[in-house]
């Protein structure tokens, strides 16, 4: 009987361990379970770090406002503002060469005399066609006077038959022949007018056949259409021309090369900037130390879709020839903002269900203690290391540097300064 007490006594203290265990680990659930809302019911700015160890030590940089001016630098080749391939107009051979390799023209100096013999006798005959179709216009002229005259004459005996026929003098036949001839005579002016015209339109047609032959003699002398030096020369005198052969090698390459060019690609982030008459600095390796001056004279005003980019032309002055075209070049040009730039560090950016978001370190206004506030911010591009940020910030806030993920809005927290964001 006591051995039985005694395993009932053990039994009871077994089931009694079990139930402190239970009643053990259900107050531990509840702990965890209560804890978290407790937390989050504590005011912001009394907040600890995590386990209430005190304020969040955070590495911060101080945001930098970038300059109102973005200074985009490309490299590039110089073109001749314009260019002329000079082909022939005429057929013929070079009587006479004025230019080479070098030479410099101005607008109106004569390149290369053209010697064309069969156009010029094709001008002197077509010339010779419009005097005799100018006779031919004469004869005609002079055949309405005639028709003029027998329309009258055709008229007055009509008139006087008439007469003659009341008074019995003649017969009615006499004078219906007369009032025939009038409309015989009548026919024949019109015809004789219409034959004028027919004239004047031959004149017109062989004058105009004179015109474009003179046009083409024209084109027996080469001339620059604006000042330049010579680049290229493929012909010499002697040597035989065929005209309207564009395809072929020009006689000639003429360009402008007082005003230079340079296309220029300007990326999206800086294309609301650009405008005409925007200055530009060119630098150029082989003139070490010198900086010219140039202007952006125009753009295409629309982005190519590829590159995201804004095609600008850059004008260069050159009245001192020192550039030449085709010379490599690097063109800085300062584009205007149109709004204020903010540069943080990439790693402050916090980005998550909420958006695009910097921890920002604002005083918490008990002692010298700092509280983190979330900014959303708007990214105007990304670099190696920094971020271009169009809104959001002011610049000159403490941006906290790889936020914890535990971070939240309202946390206490303690900066530890790092190097201020770059540029």
């Amino acid at each position: 009987m006591a051995d039985e007490g005694e395993s009932g006594r053990a039994g009871l203290r077994g089931v009694s361990w079990l139930m402190l265990l239970a009643l053990a680990g259900v107050g531990f659930l509840g702990y965890r379970t209560w804890s978290e809302p407790s937390r989050a019911a504590v005011p912001p700015r009394a907040q600890a770090g995590p386990a209430g160890s005190g304020p969040v030590s955070v590495r911060v940089a101080t945001a930098r406002r970038l300059a109102d001016t973005l200074d985009l630098t490309q490299t590039g080749t110089t073109q001749a503002f314009d260019t002329a391939n000079l082909f022939p107009r005429a057929t013929g051979y070079i009587a006479e060469r004025r230019i080479d390799i070098g030479s410099r023209v101005r607008k109106g100096d004569l390149l290369f005399r053209i010697s064309a013999p069969d156009l010029d006798q094709q001008l002197a005959q077509a010339q010779s066609q419009v005097v005799q179709l100018q006779a031919a216009l004469a004869q005609a002229k002079a055949m309405v006077d005639q028709a003029e005259a027998n329309r009258h004459l055709a008229d007055v005996n009509n008139k006087r038959t008439s007469t003659l026929v009341t008074t019995g003098a003649t017969t009615a036949q006499n004078a219906d022949t007369a009032q025939a001839g009038v409309l015989t005579q009548a026919a024949n002016l019109a015809a004789a007018k219409a034959m004028v015209k027919v004239a004047e339109a031959n004149v017109a047609a062989q004058e105009a056949q004179v015109g474009r032959l003179k046009v083409l003699t024209g084109f027996e002398e080469i001339r620059a259409p604006f000042d330049g030096v010579v680049t290229a020369r493929s012909v010499d005198q002697g040597d035989a021309v065929t005209a309207d052969t564009n395809s072929g090698t020009p006689l000639a390459t003429l360009v402008r090369d007082d005003v230079l060019r340079m296309a220029v690609n300007v990326p999206l982030y800086a294309a609301d900037g650009v405008r005409d008459g925007l200055p530009a600095r060119i630098t150029v390796a082989q003139i070490p130390g010198k900086v010219f001056p140039g202007t952006v004279s125009r753009s295409s005003a629309a982005l190519l879709y590829a590159s995201r980019t804004l095609v600008t032309q850059v004008d260069i002055p050159n009245p001192t020839r020192e550039l030449q075209p085709g010379f490599y070049i690097t063109v800085t040009l300062s584009i205007p903002r149109p709004a204020p730039v903010v540069s943080v560090p990439n790693e402050a950016l916090i980005f998550d269900q909420t958006g695009t978001r910097v921890a920002v370190l604002e005083p918490s206004g008990v002692g010298q203690g700092f509280v983190v506030r979330m900014r959303p911010v708007a990214i105007e591009r990304q670099l190696d290391t920094t971020l271009d940020l169009r809104a959001g910030l002011a610049g000159g806030e403490q941006v906290v540097v790889a936020p914890p993920a535990s971070l939240r809005d309202g946390d206490a927290a303690v900066p530890r300064q790092q190097p201020k964001a770059g540029t």
